[in-house]
């Protein structure tokens, strides 16, 4: 078998172990959701009449506020699965499980990419979650077939370049509680920006901030795509940065994973 089909097999397989690991184990969806869920009731329902009244225009409460907050949570389930990986990863680490990986003859790369595609479908599955309560709660999203498919396709990229970025962080952390502390603020980045209110109601040290980090041109960019609002020159940006966590992630990984000694 030449090199690469040996690597592409050896992927299927991790594949297969985290595919499996999710249906053993069908709550970790639940769990990367329900955090993001309980932030949207609350919200919507605690605060979103004062806060939709601040969006301004005759649409103005909590119905606005509704389509105006779900692309926020939407990534801050993203954020939240990340962590979640980055745990997975830890564990395998510090258990033994790719020690004894090492002494197989298997390519090193399909490790990584069984976590990565892994959590790719799990974090996929919990934004479907997020989406169907965001439904029932009011979210009214005015996307055709276009828009969908943009959305699905933008949140794609944004779970493979957070993905790659949380594996690279649990190897630095070595530990899972380390892991877990280490992605933290990766949740808090989607209330920083856009995500629960605009920009320009900071202060200004937050607001440019809150406008050059990139989980704004990320959520106005998905705001835009369900909601039809403009997207301007954020949906350049969000690719921009998708590209460069996920190559940075990735190749910060794949060291950080070839220097570990053997077991």
């Amino acid at each position: 078998m030449s090199t690469p089909s040996h690597a592409l097999a050896d992927s299927a397989t991790m594949v297969r172990r985290q595919l499996r690991h999710l249906l053993r184990y069908p709550t970790l969806v639940l769990t990367a959701a329900g955090v993001p869920v309980v932030f949207l009731l609350l919200f919507v329902y605690v605060l979103g009449g004062i806060l939709g009244a601040g969006l301004g225009g005759a649409s103005g409460g909590r119905d606005a506020y509704v389509d105006y907050v779900v692309p926020g949570v939407i990534l801050m389930t993203a954020a939240t699965a990340a962590q979640g990986t980055a745990i997975s990863v830890a564990i395998d680490m510090t258990e033994g499980v790719v020690a004894r990986f090492r002494t197989m003859a298997i390519a090193r790369v399909s490790v990584l990419t069984g976590h990565v595609v892994g959590s790719l479908v799990q974090t996929l599955l919990s934004i479907a979650a997020v989406v169907g309560v965001a439904l029932l709660v009011g979210f009214e999203p005015t996307a055709g077939p276009g828009g969908w498919l943009g959305a699905v396709g933008l949140l794609v990229l944004i779970v493979l370049a957070l993905t790659w970025l949380s594996v690279a962080l649990a190897m630095v952390a070595k530990t899972v509680a380390g892991a877990s502390t280490m992605l933290t603020p990766l949740m808090v980045l989607p209330m920083v920006g856009s995500g629960f209110a605009p920009t320009d109601s900071m202060p200004a040290g937050l607001r440019w901030f809150a406008e050059y980090q990139p989980f704004t041109p990320f959520i106005e960019t998905l705001r835009g795509l369900l909601s039809g609002t403009p997207i301007g020159h954020s949906a350049i940006l969000a690719v921009g940065w998708c590209a460069l966590i996920t190559v940075g992630g990735y190749l910060w990984a794949r060291r950080l994973y070839n220097r570990e000694p053997a077991g």
